[in-house]
């Protein structure tokens, strides 16, 4: 963010360019913040998306077992394990998934 109102600010020390020149200068400015806002926006969207997925599997699951007669105390049992393994799951792609954010904002041209 300080290297994009850097950016801007020397846009506006321009005396000889136009509002329009200025409004781009800054607008170009402002285009690789934007870029690793949507980056990092659509990884953590996509790692959420996929453990309200795996919550809705253990619901599910949880859901059968009780309607199939199993008791409560158990399919409640069953249901903590699952949602457990879940998070375990989802703990382990944190460091692939931030590899992945860091490439892609290195890769955003500044």
């Amino acid at each position: 963010q300080g290297t994009m109102f850097r950016c801007s600010a020397r846009c506006c020390e321009d005396a000889a360019a136009t509002m329009q020149e200025v409004q781009r200068c800054i607008e170009r400015c402002h285009a690789p913040l934007a870029q690793a806002q949507a980056i990092v926006t659509a990884e953590l969207e996509h790692f959420q998306d996929r453990l309200s997925r795996c919550t809705l599997h253990c619901n599910d699951k949880a859901r059968d077992a009780l309607e199939a007669g199993g008791s409560e105390t158990r399919v409640r049992g069953q249901l903590d394990a699952c949602l457990a393994a879940c998070g375990d799951d989802h703990l382990r792609l944190v460091p692939a998934m931030a590899k992945k954010m860091k490439d892609s904002l290195a890769a955003i041209p500044q």
